[in-house]
């Protein structure tokens, strides 16, 4: 039972939440413990509230999910946890996320009540994701990229860091052509087993999503770019050598997208993450190249 409660939660799915550390990390306070400190609570508050989600999530779509190719190995799917144990743990999950979100604020209470409500926030908007407004296509997409955007808001919330619009934009821009990918492959399922992953699956097609995620990578990418080159970044950093990391954004991209056409393996962006070695080679070349122009 306890290994399937660790699978009900989820825990590979916390690397998402790394966002949280986006902002301390841009900021050049990656070494200073007094913004580490509260982002690392931070994070931990999100992984429960994430986990508490994914409990609703599965306990909402036990159901469906036992017509699902892969969704049917799911605890609650194939029985082995039941909905009064998930309720359980969701509410669990939630009660130490919202304790650890007012211990991280104890310092400030105007930055509580907005961490508060960040939180609160993303776990209602996801509440109503998996009730509803996942079923509505192109809105679903939108409030994944949104939960993103709400990870490092409380990252900068936590730490007292002000978010620039270019790297909101391209969490945002990055979040949407990963769940547009997410979203190919649910066609492919649907197009060779006739299993739909979600109602609103029929209201995507290939043509569509290839044109979207061909243009999401592109405007994400060129993005990313101008941040690098803008006026404002180059002021604030003090160095033109940001751009050298735009390499590790191009290659990363690129391999998802082939990942996503040629091997149709975009199902799971945290396990493509977790498991490619070229994506892995793409992450750590852009934070050590870009540790090095921020931190040497």
């Amino acid at each position: 039972m306890n290994r399937q409660i660790i699978t009900l939660i989820r825990p590979h799915q916390w690397l998402k939440n790394l966002f949280v550390f986006t902002p301390l990390f841009f900021d050049r306070h990656a070494t200073d413990w007094c913004y580490i400190g509260p982002c690392i609570v931070a994070f931990i508050a999100f992984c429960l509230a994430a986990s508490g989600v994914y409990c609703f999530n599965d306990a909402h779509d036990a159901e469906a999910d036992r017509q699902h190719p892969v969704k049917c190995m799911r605890p609650l799917a194939c029985g082995s946890v039941s909905k009064r144990t998930a309720y359980a743990t969701m509410g669990i999950a939630w009660v130490l996320a919202f304790t650890l979100t007012a211990l991280c604020c104890l310092f400030s209470d105007s930055t509580k009540k907005e961490l508060m409500g960040t939180l609160l926030l993303y776990v209602v908007m996801n509440v109503a994701y998996c009730i509803k407004l996942k079923q509505i296509a192109l809105l679903d997409i939108f409030m994944i990229a949104t939960g993103f955007v709400l990870r490092i808001v409380a990252g900068g919330i936590a730490t007292g860091i002000i978010l620039s619009h270019w790297i909101v934009l391209t969490t945002f821009l990055l979040a949407l052509f990963l769940a547009l990918a997410k979203r190919r492959d649910d066609v492919v399922i649907y197009e060779s087993s006739g299993v739909k992953a979600r109602k609103n699956i029929v209201r995507y097609n290939m043509d569509f999503l290839n044109q979207s995620i061909g243009i999401l990578g592109s405007v994400t990418m060129m993005c990313y770019i101008l941040y690098t080159v803008s006026n404002e970044v180059v002021e604030r950093i003090g160095t033109h050598y940001l751009y050298a990391t735009s390499v590790f954004v191009l290659a990363g991209i690129l391999r998802y997208m082939q990942l996503t056409f040629v091997d149709r393996k975009s199902g799971s962006p945290t396990k493509v993450l977790l498991h490619d070695h070229f994506i892995h080679a793409c992450v750590i070349g852009w934070i050590l190249t870009f540790a090095m122009i921020l931190y040497a």
